[in-house]
């Protein structure tokens, strides 16, 4: 059993596992690099330990991180999600030391690191992918797959590595090849060290749909359902939704028997998610194709907590203990269905130019207060007083919103109202932007025109 755990992490994600943590007994301890010793989550562990160095190098540094939890007695690592959370060197080390890593073992992790093994396993599987290249391209190879798919064609230029919306381009026109190739390249090894690419031919008008799965090791997998996440800005997602509020029951077994699948062949252990483009055009019939898979902790459980009324960390940390599907309650027949919606959207520190440039924006915060009441929940990291980094991601707070009405337009409506009731102050933040997202009558509607 998991007695003391490191968190390898820091903002809202930290402040999350160590409130599982502590409703299970297990007691913590909080690292944090030199400049971010005035983040919340160092005040919440049992503990906290520095670590040498600034900004997100010292929560890489795999070294640094395996002494502290030696020093402090840690049976586990949770590493949350970004930063170490899916390198396979980091949950390798953690098993050479006897350290238990809080997700899945190193050769799953190997498998969905990588984005062109994750789609060959999608195909060994019977799970459909998208039209596209069994490996790495060159900027030609990429070229000539665009000329193949004939007139009106388009393709995505994706890095094999990392997530994010980094390393990716759409790409309509032979003569946009190189430099979409060239920018792939460079952000795929500036934010993965992995410059490697592939192309997939592009799916017009497609929902972006994912399944969240969990298993223990055994061969047994549940779905725990799926989310929309088709609200996206240059590939990064805004706002996230449980269930999806347009797939029909006989398209959301297929989805969800396709992730299941993926994931029994892997024998995959703990929390993950699989994720579909599927044809926003069709009806239960609608085709769909396997894009990729994240083996960890998703910035968006919450929404699918919320629906279900269960804490996935904590599931999460049982499992990690030895203990199976059946005893922490999540055989499938055993997962209960959604009732009503719940929406996510994430507040970043951050200015939008009149060009829609988006910038991290920096300060102190000299007011921070979040909404409350019923259904209303709020992941956040910010105080009054809390500066901050440029060093880090712009996450400041996450908003979810349920609502047990069968309406979506209801759950919709309860967000915006929630996103009024926040007052921060200090530094800029994108709640304006968030409020008139959520008045779109496309978005309320759940319409992709």
């Amino acid at each position: 059993m998991v007695t003391r755990l490191l968190v390898a992490n820091r903002g809202e994600i930290a402040l999350r596992i160590l409130r599982a943590a502590a409703d299970l007994g297990i007691s913590t301890v909080a690292v944090y690099s030199r400049d971010d010793a005035g983040s919340l989550h160092t005040r919440r562990a049992d503990e906290a330990s520095a670590l040498q160095g600034t900004g997100a190098a010292a929560y890489l540094d795999i070294d640094q991180i395996l002494d502290a939890a030696r020093a402090h007695g840690c049976d586990a690592i949770h590493p949350g999600y970004g930063f170490l959370s899916e390198q396979a060197a980091f949950a390798r080390r953690c098993a050479e030391a006897g350290v238990t890593f809080v997700g899945p073992d190193a050769e799953t992790l190997t498998i969905f690191g990588d984005k062109i093994q994750a789609r060959a396993l999608a195909v060994r599987s019977g799970v459909p992918v998208l039209r596209g290249t069994p490996g790495s391209v060159t900027a030609e190879q990429a070229r000539q797959f665009l000329v193949s798919l004939g007139d009106g064609g388009a393709m995505m230029i994706k890095a094999a590595a990392g997530g994010g919306g980094r390393g990716m381009r759409l790409v309509t026109g032979v003569d946009e090849v190189e430099e979409a190739y060239t920018r792939c390249h460079s952000e795929a090894m500036q934010s993965f060290g992995n410059g490697d690419l592939y192309v997939e031919e592009a799916m017009p008008r497609a929902r972006h749909v994912e399944v969240q799965i969990v298993g223990d090791g055994s061969g047994v997998v549940t779905h725990l359902w799926e989310r929309e996440c088709s609200i996206q800005r240059r590939h990064q997602k805004l706002m996230e939704i449980a269930p999806c509020p347009a797939i029909s029951p006989a398209l959301r077994a297929r989805l969800t028997t396709a992730a299941v699948n993926m994931a029994a062949a892997v024998r995959y252990r703990s929390l993950g998610t699989f994720e579909f483009l599927v044809d926003a055009q069709a009806g239960d019939g609608a085709s769909y194709a396997f894009i990729e898979a994240n083996a960890r902790l998703q910035v968006e459980h919450t929404v699918t907590e919320e629906v279900l009324q269960l804490d996935l960390v904590q599931k999460q940390l049982q499992i990690a203990s030895g203990r199976s599907l059946a005893e922490v309650g999540l055989l499938q027949s055993q997962v209960p269905t959604p009732q009503g919606y719940a929406v996510q959207v994430r507040i970043n520190t951050e200015t939008i130019d009149a060009t829609g440039t988006v910038r991290p924006a920096g300060g102190v915060l000299t007011t921070y207060e979040v909404p409350s009441g019923r259904g209303v929940r709020v992941d956040g990291c910010g105080y009054a007083g809390f500066r901050t980094n440029p060093n880090f991601d712009s996450l400041l707070a996450k908003l979810i919103c349920r609502s047990p009405s069968p309406d979506f337009a209801v759950a919709v409506a309860a967000t915006y109202r929630a996103l009024c009731e926040f007052r921060i102050e200090g530094v800029r933040t994108n709640i304006g932007f968030l409020q008139n997202l959520l008045l779109q009558p496309d978005v309320i509607a759940d319409r992709i025109d």
